[in-house]
C-alpha cells in the first residue's frame, strides 16, 4: 500500500535527504549483522561476546533510524 505510513499514528513524511540517510543506515546495520552473523559461526569466537554485540549494534542502530524519523508518539 502507498503512503502507508499516513495511517500510522505518529508517522511523518521523510524528506528525501532524511529517506537517504534512514537507508544508507539500514543498509549499514545489514553488512554489520553479516558481519556477526559470520562471527557468530566462527568455532573460536566467545558467542556471549558475539551475543552482547549483536544486541548493542541493534539498539544503535534502532536510535540512528529513529533519530531520523523523529516519530512523535511515545
Amino acid at each position: 500500500m502507498e503512503n502507508q505510513h499516513r495511517k500510522i499514528k505518529g508517522y511523518r513524511e521523510l524528506s528525501e535527504e532524511e529517506l537517504a540517510l534512514m537507508n544508507e543506515a539500514k543498509g549499514l546495520a545489514e553488512k554489520c549483522g553479516a558481519l556477526i552473523e559470520k562471527l557468530g559461526a566462527h568455532p573460536d569466537t566467545d558467542k556471549r561476546c558475539v551475543s552482547l554485540s549483536k544486541t548493542q549494534l541493534q539498539q544503535g542502530f534502532m536510535w540512528a533510524v529513529r533519530g531520523v524519523a523523529r516519530p512523535e508518539t511515545f
